[in-house]
C-alpha cells in the first residue's frame, strides 16, 4: 500500500483547528499517528469539513513527484520504493511509480529519476560554515606537498591582496611535506611584507603567524605562555609563529571581524558547496577561542539576513560556546528555537586540542614526543566550573556537545555526563561527544550505557591514518575512529565532515567509513580494517543518526510521509557497488523542501 496523507487546511482561522483535525483523524482512522498518515482508501472520503478543517483531494496538493527510481527511504516500515510525492515542503506519499503518478495534477513537477539511487538529504553533523565558505576564496594550502609549494602559494596569493589585508585560512598539513616539520614565520616573512598572515593547520588547532601579524598583536620573546595553549619557540625562546589552541587568542583578538557582505558571501559559497555534495542540513559548530561566541552571533545575524532575503535554503542548527550558555538561557531560548530552516539553542565545548597539533589529551605520552601527553582545554582545566556550565545549560533546556580527541579527554567527558545523570536524573538530553577519536576499550560501551551520541567524522580516519601510529603507536590506534566497536556496543553514530578541516562531501565520508583506505594509498585493505562499517550503516549515520543528534529526527532524516522533502539523487547505486568505487560517485540532484537546488 502507498504511504500517504490527507491534507489538513485551516479554513476557520481558529487556533483549535489542528487539534480538531488530529481528533478527527485519530478517532476515524485506525492506526493513524499524530502526523495523520493513512492509507490511500481515505481518498474516497474527500472532501470533508469539520470545525473549519477541509480535507482536500491529494491531487490538488501535489507539487512534485519523483518517479522510476530506487529510493532508499531510511523508513523501516518501507525501506525502499520507486517514487514519492511532495506537497509544499514535505513528503506526501511514498510508493510505486504507478501509485505516485496517479497523484499528479496538471501543475505537478515531475522528476524522472531514470533508475538512479535516491537517499535522504545528507545531514552534516559537524561543520564550521563561515570558515569553510571563507576558505573557498582564500589561499589554498591543503595539498601543498612541500615547504617550497607552501611558500610559493602564499607569495602568489599575497600579490593579489590589498596592502594591510589579513591573509587567513589556508589549511596546511605539514605531514604531507618531507621532512614533516612545522613552518615558521621566517618561511613567509619575505613574501608577505605588507600583509598580516594567519593561516591554520588543517585541523584548526594550530596557526602560523608572520612577523607583521605578531607585531600587530604585540607578541615578542617576553610574551607569556597561555593556559590551555602553546606558543612554539625556538632555542632562544623567540616565538616561531606557531600558536596552538588557547594561545591563538593572542593574535585573533586583533583580527578585524568580517563585514556583513563578507559574511553573506562566505555563507552563500558554503551553501552552494554543500548542495553540490547532497548536503541539505548542517550543524554549525561555530568558532574556537575567547571571541567564539561573538563571532557566532555575527554569523547567526548573517544567517537571519539571508533567511529574510529568501536566500538561505540549507537547514542550519547553530551552536554557541558552552561557557556563554547564559546568553541563550536568559532569553528563555531552548534547543531548536527557530523554524525548519534555522534553529539555535544548542551548545559546544572543548575538552582538548587535536592529535595533529599534539594537544589532544591522553593518559600516556605521545610515542614521538615522550614528554607530552597533550593537555586539557582551558575550560576543562577548571573541571568544577566546566561541570557547573554543563549542568546549568542542561537545566535550561540547552543540549550540549563536547569536542574530545584524546582518550583521557573522552573518559573525562563521559565521567561528567555520568555525573550529570546521577545528580539530575535521566532525560532525553542528546548528549554528544564530537570526534570521540581515541578511546580506551573500556570506555566504548559507556556511550550506549550513558546515551551519549558519538558524533564522528569518518574522513579523518583515512587522513590521519597516514601518520597517526607514529604519534600514538599501533595499540592505541586499534580503538581510534572505532566506528564498528561503537555500533557493536549499541552506540548511536552521527556522521559529519568537520569542514573546513575535511571536505564536506558525505560520499567521501561513506567511502572512508566503509573502506578505511588511507589517502596515501598505503592501506589498500583498510587502516585498522576491523573498524569498517557497512554502506547501510554509514548512510544511516549521515541521515537518521545526524538528525537524531540535533533532535530533529521527527522532521528529517528519512523519505517518509510527513518528513521534510530533502533528498539527493546519486549517479550510482552505492548499495550495490564495491565500496571502493564510492569515492567516484557524484550527486546529480539535491532538493530541499521539494525545491531543486542543484541539478
Amino acid at each position: 500500500m502507498i504511504q500517504n496523507s490527507y491534507y489538513c487546511k485551516d479554513t476557520s482561522g481558529d487556533s483549535r483547528c489542528s487539534d480538531a483535525c488530529h481528533s478527527f483523524a485519530s478517532s476515524a482512522i485506525e492506526g493513524c499517528t499524530h502526523l495523520h498518515w493513512i492509507g490511500i482508501s481515505l481518498l474516497k472520503l474527500l472532501p470533508i469539513a469539520l470545525f473549519g478543517v477541509s480535507l482536500l483531494p491529494l491531487q490538488a496538493q501535489v507539487d512534485l513527484i519523483a518517479v522510476h527510481g530506487k529510493v532508499w527511504t531510511e523508513n523501516p516500515q518501507q525501506p525502499e520504493a520507486e517514487a514519492f510525492a511532495v506537497a509544499g515542503k514535505r513528503i506526501l506519499a511514498v510508493g510505486t511509480t504507478a501509485e505516485i503518478e496517479k497523484l499528479a495534477g496538471p501543475q505537478t513537477k515531475v522528476v524522472e529519476l531514470q533508475g538512479r539511487r535516491v537517499v535522504p538529504g545528507f545531514n552534516d553533523a559537524h561543520v564550521h560554515m563561515f570558515w569553510g565558505g571563507q576558505s573557498l576564496a582564500s589561499v589554498q594550502l591543503r595539498d601543498a606537498a612541500s615547504r617550497q609549494q607552501f611558500t610559493q602559494r602564499i607569495a602568489e596569493f599575497a600579490k593579489t591582496r590589498p596592502v594591510g589585508e589579513w591573509i587567513v585560512d589556508g589549511n596546511w598539513d605539514e605531514q604531507k611535506w618531507t621532512p614533516a616539520e612545522l613552518p615558521t614565520h621566517e618561511w613567509i616573512d619575505a613574501v608577505t611584507p605588507h600583509n598580516p598572515l594567519w593561516v591554520q593547520r588543517s585541523d584548526g588547532h594550530m596557526m602560523l603567524a608572520n612577523a607583521v601579524a605578531m607585531k600587530l598583536a604585540g607578541i615578542s620573546k617576553s610574551t607569556p605562555d597561555v593556559p590551555g595553549g602553546v606558543i612554539v619557540r625556538d632555542k632562544e625562546g623567540n616565538p616561531t609563529g606557531i600558536f596552538k589552541d588557547a594561545a591563538k587568542d593572542i593574535v585573533e583578538r586583533v583580527i578585524p571581524p568580517p563585514s556583513e557582505s563578507q559574511v553573506e558571501a562566505a555563507l552563500l559559497a558554503a551553501q552552494n558547496y554543500a548542495f553540490d555534495n547532497g548536503v541539505t542540513s548542517i550543524q554549525d559548530m561555530g568558532f574556537t577561542g575567547a571571541h567564539g561566541a561573538d563571532m557566532q552571533a555575527l554569523i547567526l545575524h548573517g544567517y537571519q539576513q539571508l533567511l529574510a532575503q529568501g536566500k538561505l535554503k540549507v537547514r542550519v542548527s547553530a551552536r554557541f560556546p558552552l561557557d556563554h550558555y547564559h546568553r541563550l538561557a536568559d532569553l528563555g531560548i531552548m534547543t531548536n528555537f527557530g523554524n525548519d530552516t534555522l534553529v539555535v539553542g544548542s551548545l559546544k565545548a572543548f575538552a582538548d586540542g587535536s592529535l595533529g597539533s599534539g594537544t589532544a589529551w591522553f593518559f600516556q605520552p605521545f610515542d614521538d614526543a615522550p614528554g607530552n601527553s597533550g593537555l586539557p582545554s582551558e575550560d576543562l582545566a577548571h573541571t568544577e566550573q566546566f561541570f557547573a556550565n554543563l549542568q546549568g545549560a542542561d537545566r535550561s533546556g540547552l543540549h550540549v556537545a563536547v569536542h574530545a580527541i584524546g582518550d583521557r579527554a573522552n573518559k573525562t567527558i563521559l565521567d561528567l555526563y555520568e555525573r550529570l545523570e546521577k545528580e539530575d536524573g535521566p532525560a532525553d538530553r542528546r548528549l554528544r561527544i564530537e570526534h570521540a577519536q581515541h578511546l580506551r576499550a573500556e570506555d566504548i560501551p559507556r556511550f550506549a550505557a550513558l546515551h551519549v551520541i558519538a558524533s564522528v567524522q569518518p574522513y579523518h580516519a583515512i587522513d590521519d591514518g597516514r601518520w597517526a601510529e607514529k604519534r600514538i603507536g599501533h595499540q592505541r590506534a586499534t580503538t581510534t575512529y572505532a566506528f564498528r566497536s561503537l555500533l557493536d556496543a549499541g552506540a548511536i553514530l552521527a556522521f559529519g565532515s568537520d569542514w573546513f578541516v575535511a571536505p564536506i562531501n558525505p560520499l567521501a565520508g561513506i567511502y572512508a567509513a566503509t573502506t578505511r583506505r588511507t589517502l596515501d594509498g598505503k592501506n589498500p585493505n583498510g587502516w585498522i580494517p576491523e573498524q569498517k562499517i557497512s554502506v547501510t550503516q554509514a548512510v544511516h549515520a549521515y541521515t537518521v543518526g545526524s538528525a537524531f543528534a540535533e533532535s530533529q529526527d521527527d522532521i528529517k532524516g528519512s523519505i517518509a510521509p510527513g518528513k521534510l522533502a530533502d533528498f539527493a539523487v546519486l549517479s550510482e547505486d552505492i548499495f550495490h557497488i564495491d565500496p571502493i568505487e564510492i569515492e567516484n560517485v557524484k550527486v546529480v540532484i539535491t532538493a530541499v523542501g521539494g525545491e531543486i537546488v542543484k541539478q
